[in-house]
């Protein structure tokens, strides 16, 4: 039996970055990114104190890079201090950009709200005394459970300002899974709204809230301010319960910005686990912050007439990195979006792009390959039906994007003059690890390309030894990084055993399964858990759902695996049509289809025993799906954990018939 996670899927397809892109780009050309390669491999200290005093502005100098005393309880520039909200608007007004426009804002019914960064300014110091009239200060912690909004975006730089740790809920999440996290963080302050807008339906937030703090342990929250945003009819509870408009009315518009250890937790956001129980990832301010500004500059080639979208909300890393923090670190002009991509049609996210001239889109696959089926079924909705000239940069972020989503992002939407940047990151790691480089990166569609300079990202095997170039294994991160997980609050423990197992040499153990080819190009092969074992041949699922993908019947597809008598696992695919879910004769005939197909483009090893369709799959409200549903799905058995989180808890019934 084989030890390593085979790759059969084979994409051979290179697009070279084009040549107009790599003459203006801030990394340009192989050159650039081997001396910066080589720098930072040559002497880490030296490279990361470099770009620390490069790119951040400090109240007080660090002496010292890394202190390694207590790995894997790594320190970073610990004995500096500044603030993250100063160095996100201070230090742009400062440089002559206090009348650029920082947000556009379009509401879910396409109104447009642009502030500029002296108007944020001014609202984040706003907010920040009202906050500190309260009596809050620095090391308290609060939950941030808002719609996407400027006022999202202000409140988490207002607790910034002050030294509030913050942790947002994404506005999805259920009055259970907001209870959890106020529980576990210990939190003193709520900041909500009274509803939030998605898709022409109001939501309710305040009301989770109230139902959240019913629920018990919940003590410590003194208040909950609410932004009012719909005028919807809540509950009021008084002297806990605070308008925010009531907050900031009289407050100054300066705030004096609180200097924190560099170590000082920024925020606290919550992940799943394997056990169920979520995660609280923990952030400091310096490190996280340089890379978020780093990224900016690098992955998106920022620039300062740029317009940049990242369609995440607030509520996942994506959202704190590349909306909150990044970009306004970077001085860079953004579209925050409240709504979702098919709302009031398809064509929502082209004819943003389209009004706000946006150069540089970031989305997830699971958005692209939606859109995708979007525009077959509707040419109106296609992006060449809109004026997308002002792109000149796209990226994916999320799971890894398969090659046919790939090459229709690529074609039709970039026109095959952007370059896609297809990143590979997550909550744990703060920001971008392994990614093209827009103006070096020779793109591989389905690759995740290469690690950034400072990154030491590679692929070992059980006990830490390196493995062969075309040989799968578990992807590492050698040595400490800035951006870097701090630790599980309230669980130390925890954070040693998931992220640094003894075995492993005392790597960051990333939980995927990938593989690197000749041109130490990165694969990401599916998470560790999500590797089939069938008839002693490991699978990644991720390579059977590429190959499901690039039928020219099928829109979505998911893989997990179930146990099997005879072979140990069993391959279940669950796909989602460019039409409605097949009945009787006609599904066993495309299932047989497919079959055949995964058989043909990966081997026989890899065909589905079983195959479901569904109008869709259990996705969150970000969009993620839901493998752990689908194999309690996969073997029959009944779903009793909370779907509330689900966009559409319905389709699970839709999955149980099996071809």
């Amino acid at each position: 039996m084989s030890n390593s996670i085979q790759s059969v899927l084979v994409e051979t397809r290179v697009f070279p970055p084009p040549e107009e892109f790599v003459k203006q780009a801030n990394v340009s050309g192989k050159e650039q990114y081997q001396a910066l390669l080589d720098e930072s491999d040559r002497d880490p200290e030296a490279f990361w104190a470099r770009m620390a005093n490069e790119h951040l502005h400090w109240k007080k100098p660090f002496t010292q890079v890394l202190d390694e005393s207590n790995p894997p309880f790594y320190r970073w520039f610990a004995d500096g201090e500044l603030n993250v909200s100063a160095n996100c608007l201070e230090s742009n007004i400062e440089r002559g950009l206090g009348d650029k426009v920082a947000i556009i804002f379009e509401s879910d019914d396409g109104k447009v709200t642009s502030i500029t960064y002296h108007e944020l300014f001014v609202k984040v110091c706003e907010i920040a005394n009202g906050l500190r009239s309260l009596g809050y200060k620095s090391g308290d912690r609060a939950i941030v459970y808002l719609p996407m909004s400027i006022e999202a975006v202000a409140c988490m730089q207002a607790c910034a300002r002050l030294g509030i740790i913050h942790s947002v809920v994404f506005g999805g999440f259920s009055a259970k899974s907001l209870h959890e996290r106020i529980v576990d963080v210990g939190a003193t302050l709520v900041i909500t709204a009274d509803e939030q807008m998605r898709g022409g339906k109001a939501i309710a937030l305040k009301s989770a809230v109230d139902d959240a703090i019913g629920m018990g342990q919940c003590e410590g929250v003194r208040h909950c301010v609410v932004y009012q945003r719909t005028s919807g009819k809540i509950a009021w509870t008084e002297r806990r319960d605070v308008w925010l408009h009531d907050l900031v009315k009289d407050q100054p518009g300066l705030c004096e910005p609180v200097a924190v250890n560099a170590e000082h937790p920024l925020f606290i956001l919550y992940t799943s686990g394997s056990t169920g129980k979520p995660k609280g990832v923990q952030h400091s301010s310096a490190g996280y912050l340089l890379w978020a500004k780093m990224t900016m500059e690098w992955t998106f080639d920022a620039k300062d007439d740029d317009v940049f979208w990242c369609t995440a909300d607030v509520g996942w890393v994506t959202g704190h990195t590349y909306i909150t923090y990044g970009p306004l670190a970077a001085g860079m002009t953004q579209v925050v979006f409240e709504g979702v991509p098919t709302y009031p049609n398809a064509g929502r996210f082209w004819e943003m792009i389209q009004r706000h001239k946006v150069t540089t889109f970031y989305t997830a696959p699971t958005a692209i390959r939606s859109l995708i089926k979007a525009s077959e079924a509707d040419e109106r909705y296609h992006p060449k039906s809109f004026d997308l000239s002002s792109l000149r940069l796209l990226g994916s972020v999320g799971e890894p994007i398969n090659p046919q989503a790939w090459v229709w992002y690529y074609t039709q939407v970039g026109q095959e003059r952007c370059p896609v940047v297809d990143t590979w990151w997550q909550t744990e790691t703060g920001g971008h690890m392994i990614t093209p480089l827009p103006g070096v990166t020779p793109m591989k569609p389905g690759s995740c390309t290469t690690r950034l300079p400072g990154i030491s990202a590679a692929i070992v095997d059980e006990v830490g030894g390196d493995v062969a170039s075309g040989q799968g294994g578990f992807l590492v991160i050698k040595r400490p990084w800035p951006s870097m997980i701090r630790t599980i609050w309230g669980d130390p423990e925890r954070f040693k055993k998931s992220y640094f197992p003894e075995e492993l040499k005392g790597y960051y153990l990333a939980g995927d399964g990938a593989q690197c080819d000749e041109d130490d190009c990165f694969w990401i092969m599916g998470r560790i858990d999500d590797v089939l074992n069938v008839s002693g041949h490991r699978l990644g699922t991720m390579e059977v759902e590429s190959s499901l993908v690039s039928h020219e019947l099928v829109a979505e597809a998911a893989v997990v695996g179930r146990p099997d008598a005879t072979t140990g696992e069993a391959v279940v695919a669950f796909v989602v049509l460019k039409r409605s879910a097949p009945q009787g004769d006609e599904a066993v005939e495309i299932a047989k289809e497919l079959r055949n197909w995964v058989a043909k483009e990966i081997g026989p090893i890899a065909k589905p025993k079983e195959i479901r369709f569904g109008d869709n799959l259990p996705k969150t409200r970000s969009g993620k799906i839901m493998r752990r549903l689908l194999r309690i799905v996969a073997k029959n058995e009944e779903v009793t954990q909370d779907v509330s989180t689900l966009e559409n808890p319905a389709i699970l019934e839709q999955l149980t018939k099996a071809v």
